[in-house]
């Protein structure tokens, strides 16, 4: 799921990107290239003065982003549950429209009917838990949000941001803890999920699931009964962070140098997800970013030995 986002990402960024066209004046008679500029819909689109100036822009996410985990931190104190879900709603319902402007790009009103398609996905992720439609959901969601920051930053705002992240996640998972309570308020209050979200099962507890259908085989169970049969389900989770911030940068790379080399630094960011993988233990909370990180940076790096040595 990780690596399919990646490249859903690369695809929506592509659709967003300038691009030259050849056209014919015909004042002139001539073939004449011009540079078309997709503008991203909802009043979306940066100025193109953040997009001359990626030092501003890189100190003005970094502010939001602290500025964003304070206000969660707050609203999860005070168990401000339904602002947090209308905060969610709004978010998923932008992210997937942008996403999805780019199936309808050439339509008249394409951004209009992106929303309409948008909204029913958006509100059964939010108010209607679903395990199909949330992981699907969370395909889209992320590369809408890459294609707003990809612009506005160049590569080393992007290689310093990722850094910080990382940083950030280290001390949010390993010493305050704040990652795993955020994690468990969305599961256990909000009934939602900000990432991927893969419920999996032991065999014993498989087994006790076949017992109970057999038991209660053709019979109505009450809601207080269905609650007192306890049965544990493990879950593996991912951060929405950790999905989108290589996003970015392999858009950043794909917007400088072409396709192939933002598909390394995806390849070698799915690398580093599944080295984390196989290295966790089952129970214990990691921080994916500075994995991620590594993998990003050896991607950048494989980049640079094939474009300066072959």
């Amino acid at each position: 799921m990780f690596f399919i986002t990646q490249l859903i990402g690369l695809a929506v960024i592509n659709a967003y990107s300038p691009k030259k066209i050849t056209i014919l004046n015909e004042t002139t008679g001539k073939l004449e290239e011009v540079i078309t500029k997709p503008q991203l819909p909802y009043g979306m689109q940066p100025p193109e003065e953040l997009e001359k100036n990626p030092k501003q822009v890189l100190t003005s996410i970094v502010i939001a982003f602290t500025i964003a985990v304070l206000l969660i931190f707050l609203l999860m104190k005070i168990r401000a549950v339904v602002f947090l879900k209308l905060w969610f709603f709004f978010v998923v319902l932008i992210a997937l429209s942008i996403t999805l402007n780019t199936l309808t790009i050439n339509l008249k009103f394409s951004s209009s009917i992106a929303f309409l398609i948008a909204l029913p996905f958006a509100y059964l992720k939010i108010f209607k838990r679903n395990f199909l439609v949330h992981n699907l959901t969370e395909l889209l969601i992320y590369p809408g949000i890459a294609a707003v920051f990809v612009p506005i930053l160049n590569l080393w705002a992007v290689i310093i941001l990722l850094l910080l992240i990382s940083v950030y996640d280290i001390y949010a998972v390993w010493h305050s803890g704040f990652m795993q309570k955020m994690a468990k308020f969305q599961i256990n209050k909000l009934n939602i999920f900000a990432g991927f979200f893969v419920p999996y099962m032991n065999k014993k507890t498989r087994e006790k699931i076949r017992f109970l259908k057999q038991k209660y085989k053709n019979k109505k169970i009450s809601e207080k009964t269905l609650k007192s049969k306890k049965i544990k389900v493990n879950f593996a989770i991912l951060g929405g962070g950790d999905v989108v911030f290589p996003i970015i940068l392999a858009g950043v790379i794909l917007r400088l140098y072409g396709f192939l080399p933002a598909l390394i630094i995806s390849i070698f960011a799915t690398l580093s997800l599944l080295y984390l993988f196989i290295k966790a233990e089952k129970g214990k909370f990691y921080p994916a970013m500075p994995f991620l990180t590594a993998g990003c940076l050896i991607g950048l790096a494989v980049n640079y030995f094939f474009s300066y040595f072959i």
